[in-house]
């Protein structure tokens, strides 16, 4: 019925219909067609894309490869002129010379951008409605104007630049933990007070002195009109701060193969861990300043104790955020079995130590200054619980990971030279760069070594003071920290001086470490083990006034007290704790913590009561024979009697690690006070030990 009620089409009508339905058909199918062909299109963009970013990692892996084959040539043929870290660069400028001129230039297009104004920086993405569909553009950077139509180039050389992040997550943390970790304690805290005043004190020195120093050149540039663009002094004390962490690698790798003097190593090793690490929170301190008014550059006091206080909460913090992290790594692997599955305790120690890096980052800490202590911690406590298989795996890991990142870095460097493409070369403000770094660093070891001589008694010695001068390389992290940020006119002129600069001081400094070796007269082919100079600890018998003890000074005694009590705590509390190492803790507690005792020691303390050996004797008093006098009575500390002790009787008192009643502290007091009475009641007066170093 409905199909008699409707009418009838005409034949006119469909043939007015026809075409129409035809033609829709059409657009339908040639829609469908682009759309098919779009898709194709982007498929095979991102399939050209990872075959760019495979070549891309090709290029570094092969680099690394070339240089390690050159390294092995190296060190059978003896050639010490160069370092791996210099050879790293020489091929990283090579493949950036042919990746920038060897590439033909191709365009996509001849035709001039469009130009727009805008009032703030650039959005770092842009969404477009285009024909109905939106699509969201990301902001690649800026790029140079003389190579605008080169937008191939272009795209390859952005893509072998990386994200300034994949450095500092990625490849910082590897080579500042294993600074720590494989740290050699012995040394390290026998010259830790100078260590530290060189770290602390220098650094902030060295970035005034070239700051205030490269405010002088900009207002030169600005005069003879070099200058484009703004640059404030904020900005110099920004370049001060981070071309004051020192990275003497080179050095140090030819002071390791030629068994320098272990004090000067130490020295020179313990500055650049620690001044890396103040470099970066001062860094960040003077970003931090920020002077309320119009004028945000001038002086302003409370600006500047604001960012006092930055520093000191940013240090502390991360600080106490690695050593927490050591800890907890610490009482992880002591209680429970982890050490029977090797493999598992070795990944979770990786683990723990990386995400020390990220969680300080991600609570607004450094990283740098937390993983460095958590190394330290670790290497301290919890490198003691590990299996033997273990130990071995993290030292080799990390010993890896740390040659592999450094390597990687100093390539980089090289090809960045090449393939950033914003630098900006003045040879006023490199010329002033240099000169100012050479006077920064002078600034910093002569005065400082003539105070800290004041209260050394095994002095540093001038050979040792110009070395150290000599040694003021730059390497991976001022060129991190200048990397981090290169937006503005004044950073993009301070990573171009950076990067010149390490080229600079790794080339020339670190080729000429041997001649100056020989030319300033510093021992070489030392056994670190049998190194006896005079700066342990000694006891010194005085007869008469006691001359020679009044001598010395009283800040002397209390820094040794100090760092006897923290030995004493770190022996008898801390290593029980955290280790399997150390006297039981129901020894060294009071009885009424007997329960919380018991939980807290580990059996291994109780079966290898007598075995245990604690590795850290040698911290506070000196690795060679300590010998105590009494008149003529003499007590060795390597568990002989000396020739006055056999006269005597043979009594002597063994502090080799072992762990019995005989040779616990309490018992070492006991016996130094009886001696003490005696010779006393003769009129000869007893001195204590004092430390060597500040």
């Amino acid at each position: 019925m409905d199909a008699l009620r409707r009418p009838k089409r005409s034949a006119a009508l469909d043939a007015i219909m026809m075409p129409v339905w035809i033609l829709l058909s059409s657009v339908s199918g040639l829609k469908a067609e682009d759309d098919g062909m779009e898709e194709l299109a982007t498929e095979k963009e991102a399939e050209e894309s990872h075959r760019q970013d495979s070549v891309n990692l090709l290029t570094f892996i092969l680099l690394l490869t070339l240089t390690i084959l050159t390294i092995w040539l190296f060190k059978h043929r003896r050639v010490r002129f160069l370092h791996e870290t210099g050879l790293a660069m020489i091929y990283g400028l090579l493949v950036g010379v042919i990746l920038r001129y060897g590439i033909p230039a191709t365009s996509y297009h001849n035709k001039t951008p469009p130009s727009c104004s805008l009032k703030e920086g650039p959005a770092s993405t842009l969404l477009l409605n285009v024909s109905g569909k939106f699509f969201e553009y990301t902001l690649k950077g800026e790029i140079n104007s003389r190579e605008i139509h080169n937008v191939e180039q272009n795209d390859m050389l952005r893509k072998v630049t990386f994200d300034p992040e994949v450095f500092f997550n990625i490849l910082l943390p590897p080579i500042i933990f294993h600074a720590g970790y494989s740290l050699k304690k012995r040394h390290f805290f026998r010259n830790l007070g100078s260590i530290i005043t060189y770290a602390f004190l220098g650094t902030a020195i060295s970035c005034f002195v070239i700051g205030n120093l490269m405010y002088g050149v900009v207002k030169l540039m600005q005069a003879v009109g070099q200058l484009t663009d703004k640059f404030y002094y904020t900005d110099c004390l920004f370049f001060g701060a981070i071309i004051s962490a020192t990275d003497p690698v080179t050095v140090l790798a030819i002071f390791n193969e030629l068994h320098a003097d272990g004090d000067l190593y130490a020295l020179l090793f313990g500055e650049s861990v620690m001044n890396d690490a103040v470099a970066i929170v001062l860094s960040s301190s003077i970003v931090a300043y920020q002077p309320s008014g119009a004028n945000t550059h001038m002086f302003d006091a409370s600006a500047f104790f604001k960012s006092v206080g930055v520093f000191l909460g940013i240090f502390s913090g991360s600080f106490l955020m690695g050593a927490a992290t050591g800890v907890v790594t610490a009482l992880v692997t002591k209680f429970t079995k982890l050490h029977c599955f090797p493999l598992l305790e070795t990944a979770l120690f990786f683990l723990m130590s990386w995400s020390t890096f990220l969680l300080a980052e991600a609570c607004g800490f450094t990283g740098v200054v937390a993983v460095l202590f958590c190394g330290i911690t670790q290497a301290h406590y919890t490198y003691n619980n590990l299996s033997e298989e273990s130990t071995k795996r993290t030292k080799q890991l990390f010993e890896a990971l740390h040659f592999l990142a450094e390597n990687f870095i100093f390539s980089y460097m090289g090809l960045a030279l090449f393939t950033f493409q914003n630098h900006i070369f003045s040879p006023i403000f490199i010329l002033g760069a240099f000169m100012a770094i050479f006077i920064g660093r002078a600034l910093n070891i002569y005065p400082l070594s003539f105070l800290l001589n004041l209260g050394r008694r095994h002095k540093i010695k001038g050979n040792f003071q110009h070395m150290m001068m000599f040694a003021g390389l730059r390497g991976a992290m001022a060129f991190a920290l200048a990397i981090r940020d290169t937006a503005t006119y004044a950073r993009q002129m301070m990573f171009t001086t950076t990067l010149l600069i390490v080229f600079f001081t790794v080339w020339v400094f670190g080729g000429g470490t041997t001649p100056m070796l020989s030319w300033l007269h510093i021992r070489v082919d030392v056994d670190p083990d049998q190194d006896q100079q005079p700066c342990g600890d000694s006891f010194q018998v005085l007869q008469g006034d006691g001359s020679q003890a009044e001598g010395q000074s009283k800040t002397k005694q209390e820094s040794a007290w100090l760092f006897r009590l923290w030995y004493t705590f770190d022996h008898n509390y801390l290593k029980p704790i955290l280790t399997h190492s150390g006297p039981p803790l129901t020894t060294t507690l009071p009885s009424y913590c007997g329960p919380l005792a018991s939980c807290l020691t580990s059996p291994q303390a109780y079966e290898n009561h007598e075995q245990l050996r604690d590795p850290d004797t040698d911290l506070i008093r000196n690795d060679a024979d300590l010998t105590f006098t009494f008149g003529d009575t003499s007590i060795t500390a390597n568990g002989a009697s000396g020739g006055g002790a056999d006269a005597a009787g043979g009594s002597g008192w063994s502090a080799n690690g072992k762990r019995s009643g005989s040779t616990s502290e309490e018992a070492l007091e006991r016996e130094l006070d009886s001696r003490e009475q005696e010779l006393l009641s003769r009129g000869t007066r007893l001195v204590f030990p004092i430390e060597d170093h500040v």
